[in-house]
């Protein structure tokens, strides 16, 4: 989708202290965020400011000292930790004659390099697409020239108008191809309700270790590495567990603070599995020193895609690169301390899932007369009849398992 050179661009980081509040972000992360991406840091230029400058976001003095930088290194691109209007963006790119992204370029580019899927290329293409359509004026003049043409353009329309119409024909198709998307994973869904399979899906902070619990809980072969957003494409797979039997468990995208909100958008379809799940482990990275933060931030997503009643229980990964007394500054009273790596509480992990899951799972036998047959056909509609005996008189005498509110749906038909 991106075309890059093999070795990497030399880059150089640019990050601005701000005051603590919603603009301020992690140094740390950026650098991972420019690693991943495929960049070669040559320097990182830090600085404080209480506010934003309208035209390059930073001041001139060290706008000048960036441009000195980029020059010595001679450096392909220059990308800042936060987000860039299109102006700053293009007056950026004037003074340093070189590409400028922001933050949520960065990852979006990270995520257009990995998107495996057909369904995860889509959502990539989708979200970059509507960034890029705000930034069609980077500078290049010739796009505003008025031009006529056959068959694209009309009478004196500009290339630039005729750039951007094509982008909204393309996102307009994209966005159809996704409905249809959505409309598959929710006959799926219906399924898997209609044969009662509760659903558990993955969720946390992107690198938590969610794709190396995955493979660990249903033996499949996930790609797992250790950097950010290795995983974009979800996957299902199948999870016997004593006394609930099948469950679905699903292994989604990580999030990130500020998460694009174009991304979010193109993902919906993927993150529904969230929004319809059972249950969401909420996969914490126990040796990150800002776990507490990214729990924060995780359920500043999980709020964002209407997913904040979901029952949630915290899966605290990696506990074996630390103690669980350095982690007793989380108030998470249902929590879990595991390592996808050792193996280590994977099986207090599943018991613990199942005895959550159990609290709305109906189990009982019934014994049912002739003139309830509709009942009868309504509980072998769902699934619910495990076995069933007739007596000498014509009664049905069943054992059942379905879902509480499935139960109190039917009995309230009755």
């Amino acid at each position: 989708m991106i075309d890059r050179p093999e070795g990497g661009e030399k880059a150089v980081l640019v990050h601005i202290n701000f005051p603590a509040g919603v603009m301020q972000e992690d140094l740390t992360e950026f650098k991972d965020l420019a690693v991943s991406a495929g960049a070669l840091p040559v320097e990182i230029i830090t600085g404080t400011r209480k506010l934003p400058e309208s035209k390059y976001f930073i001041g001139t003095g060290k706008a000048t000292e960036i441009n000195e930088v980029v020059r010595a290194h001679k450096a392909e691109l220059v990308i800042f930790n936060h987000t860039l209007t299109p102006a700053q963006e293009r007056n950026l790119e004037h003074l340093f004659n070189c590409r400028v992204i922001d933050r949520t370029g960065l990852i979006l580019d990270i995520f257009a390099q990995r998107a495996r899927s057909f369904e995860g290329k889509l959502q990539v293409e989708l979200a970059l697409l509507k960034h890029m359509s705000t930034r069609l004026v980077r500078g290049w003049t010739h796009l505003e020239r008025q031009r006529g043409g056959i068959g694209l353009r009309g009478p004196g329309e500009t290339q630039l108008e005729t750039d951007r119409r094509l982008i909204k024909k393309r996102i307009q198709l994209i966005t159809d191809r996704l409905k249809k998307v959505k409309q598959q994973r929710d006959q799926g869904r219906k399924s898997r309700r209609k044969a009662i399979i509760p659903t558990v899906a993955l969720v946390g902070y992107t690198n938590a270790g969610k794709s190396t619990l995955f493979n660990k809980m249903t033996g499949a072969g996930v790609y797992v590495a250790n950097r950010l957003f290795a995983t974009l494409d979800p996957t299902l797979r199948r999870l016997e567990l004593p006394d609930i039997g099948s469950v679905i468990l699903a292994d989604t995208v990580g999030f990130i603070r500020h998460l694009p909100h174009d991304l979010v958008e193109a993902f919906h379809a993927t993150l529904e599995e969230v929004t319809q799940a059972d249950l969401l482990l909420h996969v914490v990275d126990a040796s990150d020193e800002n776990r507490q933060s990214n729990i924060t931030q995780v359920n500043h997503v999980l709020e964002g895609i209407n997913a904040e009643t979901v029952p949630q229980l915290m899966v605290f990964n990696k506990s074996d690169l630390c103690t669980e007394s350095e982690i007793v500054g989380s108030k998470e009273p249902s929590r879990i301390f595991v390592s996808a790596v050792t193996g280590q509480g994977i099986s207090q992990l599943q018991q613990e899932i199942v005895k959550i899951l159990s609290k709305d799972i109906l189990r009982q036998s019934l014994i049912l007369t002739p003139d309830q047959s509709k009942l009868r056909a309504n509980l072998y509609q769902l699934n619910a009849v495990q076995t069933e005996k007739i007596d000498d008189e014509g009664n049905y005498h069943l054992k059942i398992k379905l879902p509480r509110m499935q139960w109190q749906k039917l009995q309230k038909r009755r």
